[in-house]
């Protein structure tokens, strides 16, 4: 299969494709015109089609021409509450942006599934493909696991592999993945300090919540820094922080959220134990109470090795060497594709993606409202899919 020059012949449909859903970006499980943009991409393709219950995924199943087993590709739907600012002329207008690639994401698998269908005579077992929404927050792996999404195909894949876009960071047209842990774990820690308010100029005849949130932002970096080994990583993040109406009034409570990232299930335990205690200790030495809650959201992305390894050995043979590279450490993003790396082995690659002619290292992140991504990297993502899941089948 000449899988690479297949994907150079859709290449005009897949950037058709990307800007469509760029212009429609939908947050959360519900995602009702992207998922008619992939329904009607995958209509008169030779698969076996099925929508989610309660959210808006859409599940395809390519059955190949020989037995064999299955393998999971998996694409990301949604988009981001961000208002675009990138002055693109399919920029999206409805204060929602496809800020972190997903739907280059979504355009390659539909562009996978092209290319399988078109071989699918030679191919020796069955291609799963998973379109999901709500991997920003909502935890839509988890809801399709639910769904029963692995058994899909009759039998549970023997292997699993995502692709996500860079928009800075990593040269245009170059993957990388890495065995073992590959992405953190992400958590939220919700606090909500409640003091008893009054007036500014008497804070002797109050209760402040605010001095002691104050206290323990300072104190959980602090106490991060002295409890975690410097290669277990913990990073967390304060985000939001709101307490009172007016300069002159102490209020009744504070409140902060911070986003808690880990990298190991060891360190997971324990930084969800520690930072509420850390709360509750603070609290109790200003004579407060505290609601403090450690909100578990997705597992640390652990690749499997002998997988990752054979994700980049596919790229390097049908790209060429240079458009592998290793990655040396885990990102600090998480993931909810660990989930399916729970239960299938596989791996997620990176794939950079900045726009044309700008400089990686300086080009704006995913997430942000500038964040532009290469449509130039669409055909040779479709492709890498495809031959993911068909040297996959034929190694097996």
């Amino acid at each position: 299969m000449n899988l690479r020059d297949d994907a150079r012949a859709l290449s005009d449909d897949l950037v058709r494709m990307r800007r469509t859903l760029h212009r429609i970006p939908e947050t959360g499980l519900d995602l009702p015109r992207t998922q008619e943009a992939v329904l009607a991409e995958l209509d008169g393709l030779p698969l076996e089609i099925s929508t989610g219950a309660g959210l808006s995924s859409v599940t395809a199943v390519l059955r190949g021409g020989r037995p064999g087993p299955a393998v999971l590709l998996r694409g990301d739907m949604d988009a981001l509450p961000v208002a675009e600012r990138t002055g693109l002329d399919f920029v999206a207008d409805n204060g929602r942006m496809h800020a972190c690639g997903h739907d280059l994401h979504t355009t390659m698998l539909t562009g996978a599934a092209k290319l399988l269908s078109a071989h699918r005579d030679r191919l020796a077992g069955d291609v799963l493909f998973m379109f999901q929404p709500g991997e920003e927050g909502y935890d839509g792996a988890g809801h399709m696991l639910a769904e029963g999404l692995l058994d899909a195909a009759g039998r549970r894949p023997e292997a699993a592999y995502a692709i996500h876009v860079l928009s800075a960071g990593l040269p245009g047209g170059v993957f990388r993945t890495r065995g073992g842990t590959a992405m953190a774990a992400s958590n939220v820690l919700r606090v909500t300090v409640r003091g008893e308010g009054g007036h500014g100029s008497m804070p002797h005849r109050a209760k402040d919540p605010v001095q002691a949130a104050c206290a323990m932002v300072t104190a959980l970096q602090a106490w991060i820094t002295r409890t975690f080994d410097v290669f277990d990583p913990v990073i967390l993040t304060v985000g939001t922080f709101h307490a009172g109406t007016q300069q002159n009034v102490i209020p009744d409570t504070a409140v902060f959220e911070a986003t808690v990232r880990s990298f190991s299930d060891a360190a997971q335990a324990r930084v969800k134990d520690g930072t509420v205690e850390v709360c509750r200790g603070i609290a109790a030495a200003y004579g407060l109470g505290v609601d403090a809650e450690f909100v578990e959201m997705y597992p640390v992305t652990v690749n499997d090795r002998a997988e990752a390894d054979f994700a980049a050995d596919a790229v390097r043979e049908a790209l060429g060497e240079e458009r592998f590279t290793p990655q040396a450490q885990p990102l600090q993003g998480s993931e909810d594709f660990s989930r399916v790396l729970a239960e299938v082995p596989g791996a997620m690659l990176f794939l950079g993606a900045p726009p044309a002619g700008a400089d990686p290292e300086r080009s704006a992140n995913n997430h942000s409202p500038l964040a532009e991504f290469d449509d130039a990297v669409l055909a040779d993502g479709a492709a890498v899919y495809a031959e993911l899941a068909a040297r996959r089948l034929a190694a097996a």
